[in-house]
């Protein structure tokens, strides 16, 4: 079963931008989603605690 999510123009134009060559945004989700799953938090470039 396929669900849909709304998003905003702004917040589309995000997820485009950081989308390899061919990839969609929603394999870009699916793969954000893996990560945090994984990781169990999204790590930040040159971020240290």
């Amino acid at each position: 079963m396929t669900q849909t999510l709304e998003i905003s123009d702004d917040l589309m134009d995000r997820l485009e931008s950081h989308c390899d060559e061919g990839q969609s945004p929603a394999e870009l989700v699916e793969e954000l989603v893996s990560i945090y799953e994984t990781e169990g938090t999204f790590m930040q470039e040159g971020y240290t605690e």
